[in-house]
């Protein structure tokens, strides 16, 4: 009783199921839906009941199927429905369910023929089906009733074309032989959405009402309007057999007899009647079955192979055994070594195309941040003359000086000096922040053994720590040695007697160590201030030499805008716009000449902080520095203008030997602080990490307990497990099923004309929103 001519599958397809269910693998082969199509009272719930072999879906006149009904068929041990607005509650009588359909179809449309697009869903496990989902669909009606609204047909054929749209839909247009067969709704509709008719089954009902002398073998024969697939007629049991409760093995059996005793049917009886209707469905998921297991079989050697190398570790980790624990923990400190100097060091393996690794952007903070920090804290012209000034004034006292006087020299020189300690600091502090966030990358691959990561995280950030400090100690001494002698016997400074040259020197803007022509940089700018009148920004390609700032329409390098000479340029900050999400700064002349054509000054935008300070850093290297920002001298009672002739000779004088000497600070700092960090901080963690770090983790004594894995790392390696073996074991099952079964050929097209636009096509069906 029910869907036996699906029986060879089953063993299969539920082996296969078994094999991938217990790991939450979904086992579906996309198996189609089966939509049912048809109008009122064809006969289409008696079709779909076949399918399952039991009595459940209501029936009557008029539109009884008020809501889609989704049947979905699970194989199981036991047969019995579920229905998803009743979670939890099984219904082992079919009767019942038949109440619950018409219980939950009233609730949402009424007693009075309204329908609904909301579906039902009801499940029904049997040891008799395949995975397979059902679509009871409403009727095609033309004429409202009730309370029906009036464009009742129109939301009848929307829902239809919803569910039959689907390409793994099986249409079964059913029409009662009783009615003109060239007026069928279901098959003008399965037409719209089947034109080759490659999943169109056209089934005839009603055999047995038609009129005597009357048949319907021309349409059974497939001579009159004919199908790809054909049609295949069925004899449903009467509502009177129904009502008597007629078995349905019964009801098959009158069937049989009747395509049998007929004289227009007797000769094609071997394919009518709902056991070959189940048949023709068998073969088509057969087909599909067969179709969609290439595609199947790869999606599952896929998943294996990524889980090949993860479930090889697993399977020799064995949480029970000490020796493998303390092996795997061995393992996992020298992976986190290895792990850490690629990061630090760089590694032609594997290499992040999305962000900097941490060795990247400890270098950036060598080579473009610090420097930028060292130039920004360069006093400004006006608040250096004036603590020259008042430094010479305050050494001559209530004498007059002839000479300039050293120690003024020295005073300013010192608190320069010491003015480096604030960007230092910071240096070393961006240097552990990108040391610390390095080492917790390497350390969240412990996150299966927490107590393990745990203890490495507080004991590799307290050694950072510790050698942080001492790092912070050196440089302080550093800066203080610096302070300790001021060497004017350097071979680098300018000397007293070298002022005169040094002031022209201050004069002319020099590079050193880097060509005129030679480029410092290349990339992508927009100009943001010019041009708003024509479009708005734009963006140009930029190149950056020693001598020059020039602009190309493109990256070719074949059509320059225009060659910007550095000599006299300084560069500003500018704030971000409120909308904007470019990063932006300007350049102007000092002499407050224009830079570009009518303009004082040259906006220019990045997109990322990161590419706003690479430039900035670029620029500096070029000897475009930033603009000083003046301090207000309030309070101090002097005023800014000196008066005194001889005052401003010994200010510029000693102005000049501070920049000189400064000089000689700044190159000889910007050389010792990478070396000082380098050699304290990075190789002394990676040294630690590599030799002493597995020491301390053993000195805890609690190896075995470190080694302990977390509830989610337990559950997550028993299920890669478990999920590698079933998908051999499901890999092996898909082998015997493509050597198992077979297919049919599909049949060739078929004469469709029949069908004419002019006569036969229904309106445009308006969407009901």
């Amino acid at each position: 009783m029910g869907n036996r001519g699906m029986e060879e599958l089953i063993p299969l397809v539920n082996r296969l199921q078994d094999a991938l269910s217990s790991v939450g693998e979904s086992a579906s082969l996309h198996l189609p839906q089966i939509a049912v199509v048809g109008g009122q009272s064809a006969g289409k719930s008696s079709v779909l009941e076949n399918f399952v072999g039991r009595d459940f879906l209501p029936r009557g006149s008029g539109i009884v199927t008020r809501r889609p009904l989704i049947l979905q068929l699970l194989n199981g041990n036991t047969e019995y429905g579920e229905f998803l607005h009743c979670k939890g509650k099984k219904f082992t009588d079919f009767d019942e369910i038949h109440k619950e359909i018409e219980t939950e179809t009233r609730r949402l449309t009424g007693s009075n023929k309204a329908i609904s697009p909301i579906p039902i869903n009801l499940r029904i496990y049997s040891p008799n089906v395949l995975n397979l989902t059902l679509v009871d669909l409403p009727g095609i009606t033309k004429v409202p009733v009730g309370d029906q609204p009036a464009d009742i047909e129109y939301q009848v054929r929307d829902m239809i074309m919803q569910y039959i749209c689907k390409e793994n839909c099986l249409i079964l247009a059913v029409t009662p032989a009783n009615t003109d067969l060239a007026n069928s709704d279901a098959l003008k509709l399965a037409k719209d959405v089947d034109p080759q008719g490659l999943r169109t089954i056209g089934v005839i009902t009603k055999l047995d009402l038609m009129d005597a002398g009357t048949d319907a073998r021309e349409i059974l024969e497939n001579r009159l309007l004919p199908l790809r697939r054909g049609y295949i007629g069925v004899v449903n049991r009467s509502q009177k057999d129904i009502d008597g409760k007629k078995d349905i093995q019964e009801a098959l059996e009158a069937e049989k007899k009747f395509f049998l005793s007929h004289l227009a049917y007797k000769h094609m009886a071997q394919t009518m009647g709902t056991p070959y209707l189940q048949r023709i469905l068998n073969q088509q998921l057969t087909n599909h079955i067969r179709d969609t297991l290439p595609a199947f079989r790869s999606h599952l050697q896929s998943q294996l192979l990524g889980l090949n190398k993860e479930a090889e570790e697993y399977g020799q980790f064995n949480p029970d055994d000490p020796t493998r624990r303390t092996k795997t923990l061995l393992k996992l400190v020298q992976r986190l070594a290895v792990d850490f100097e690629k990061l630090i060091e760089g590694s032609g393996d594997r290499v992040d195309t999305v962000n900097l690794s941490g060795g990247a952007r400890i270098n950036r903070i060598f080579h473009e941040r610090f420097p930028y920090e060292l130039v920004k804290i360069e006093s400004d012209e006006r608040k250096l003359r004036r603590e020259i000034n008042y430094a010479i004034r305050n050494i001559h006292g209530v004498r007059t000086g002839l000479f300039t006087p050293d120690m003024a020299f020295e005073a300013i020189v010192k608190k320069e000096i010491s003015r480096l300690q604030g960007p230092c600091t910071k240096f070393i502090d961006l240097v552990t922040q990108e040391l610390i966030t390095t080492v917790h990358q390497c350390i969240n691959k412990l996150s299966s053994f927490p107590k393990l990561r745990d203890e490495t995280e507080r004991i590799v950030t307290s050694e950072i720590r510790e050698h942080e400090s001492k790092c912070r100690e050196q440089v302080l001494l550093l800066i203080d040695i610096q302070l300790a002698y001021i060497n004017t016997k350097h071979e680098d400074f300018i000397g007293f007697t070298n002022v005169q040259q040094a002031y022209s020197q201050s004069n002319k803007k020099t590079v050193p160590g880097i060509a005129g022509n030679q480029v410092i940089r290349k990339g992508w700018l927009t100009i943001s201030n010019i041009g708003i009148m024509k479009g708005g920004a734009r963006e140009y390609w930029f190149i950056l030499s020693a001598e020059s700032l020039s602009w190309f329409k493109d990256d070719e390098e074949k059509e320059k805008k225009y060659m910007l000479p550095l000599d006299n340029l300084k560069l500003r900050d500018v704030e971000k716009g409120f909308m904007s999400s470019k990063f932006v700064f300007a350049i102007f002349n000092t002499e407050l000449r224009n830079v570009y054509k009518d303009y004082k000054c040259l906006e220019l935008a990045c997109n990322s902080q990161e590419e706003l300070d690479s430039w900035k850093a670029s620029l500096l290297r070029a000897g475009v520095y930033p603009e000083r920002v003046a301090v207000d001298g309030q309070g101090n009672g002097t005023p800014e203008n000196f008066t005194d002739p001889q005052l401003e000779r010994q200010v510029e004088t000693i102005r000049n030997l501070v920049d000189s000497y400064m000089s000689i600070i700044y190159k000889t700092i910007r050389d010792l602080m990478p070396k000082t960090i380098m050699h304290l901080m990075i190789n002394s963690v990676k040294e630690f990490i590599s030799s002493e770090l597995l020491a301390q983790l053993y000195a805890l004594g609690e190896c075995s307990v470190l080694m302990d894995e977390s509830p989610e790392q337990q559950q997550h390696r028993v299920e890669v497990l478990s999920k590698h073996a079933a998908l051999k074991e499901a890999l092996a099952v898909i082998g015997e099923i493509s050597t198992s079964t077979c297919t049919t050929p599909l049949p060739p097209p078929v004469d469709s004309s029949w069908i004419q636009p002019s006569r036969r096509h229904p309106p445009a069906i308006p969407k009901v929103k």
